[in-house]
């Protein structure tokens, strides 16, 4: 089966947005790369080999050069946490363009990086090393790794400590809260798709999907804590 590929446009070519529209390009997606700095351009286009775009990507000229409009995917990954808001509600809403990825270079801003500027997704490297940092240090606590959706659903961790109200249990009795999926379990570097007659023993990492709603029951069946 061929690998679907798609039109991708990353604007900012410093250290992160290069790093992904290399990732990108090696995977066989059609990439353009929007950066301002014309020697910044220069040096990295003979590197490089994508579709470059010398210009300000918060201006719709500038978009409209790169054919925005073509692209199933936005990459707002500046450094500036205001020119990505701007990219993002850009190509949202003047290129209607499906999905809009954005960086979120200061944590304290990541309230600002929702629906409402047109971003899918906002990815805040700080937070995401705080979460991984939580996860391999922590037994027994649950561990948010990522926000999908705006923050409507995220990513949970948890390793199951010795006492825990699930061991010994299967995954068909705990009582799982409505808008909550557990979606793996990780057991001697196994990936365990679960099913109700799924065991769970004290080292078990579980993986779930779930509602900020749903967080607090779901801690509580998992680790016996509000």
């Amino acid at each position: 089966m061929t690998k679907r590929t798609y039109r991708i446009a990353v604007a900012g070519a410093g250290n992160v947005g290069t790093f992904v529209a290399t990732d990108l390009h090696k995977q066989g997606h059609d990439v353009v790369v929007i950066e301002q700095d014309k020697t910044v351009v220069e040096a990295l286009a003979k590197e490089l080999d994508v579709n470059w775009v010398t210009g300000d990507a918060c201006e719709l000229h500038t978009l409209d050069e790169a054919v925005l409009s073509s692209c199933d995917v936005m990459v707002a990954a500046t450094g500036d946490d205001e020119d990505n808001l701007v990219i993002s509600l850009l190509a949202k809403q003047e290129f209607a363009v499906p999905r809009v990825v954005a960086r979120v270079n200061h944590p304290d801003n990541a309230w600002l990086f929702n629906e409402g500027w047109g971003i899918d997704v906002a990815v805040s490297t700080p937070q995401l090393l705080t979460a991984l940092v939580e996860e391999a240090v922590s037994t027994g606590d649950l561990v948010k790794l990522l926000n999908l959706e705006q923050g409507k659903v995220s990513l949970l961790e948890v390793r199951l400590d010795e006492g825990s109200p699930a061991e010994g249990h299967t995954v068909g009795d705990l009582e799982i809260p409505p808008d909550c999926a557990l979606v793996a379990v990780i057991r001697d570097r196994h990936v365990i798709v679960p099913k109700a007659e799924t065991p769970l023993r004290t080292g078990d990492e579980v993986l779930a999907l779930a509602s900020p709603q749903a967080e607090d029951d779901l801690r509580a069946a998992l680790t016996g804590e509000r």
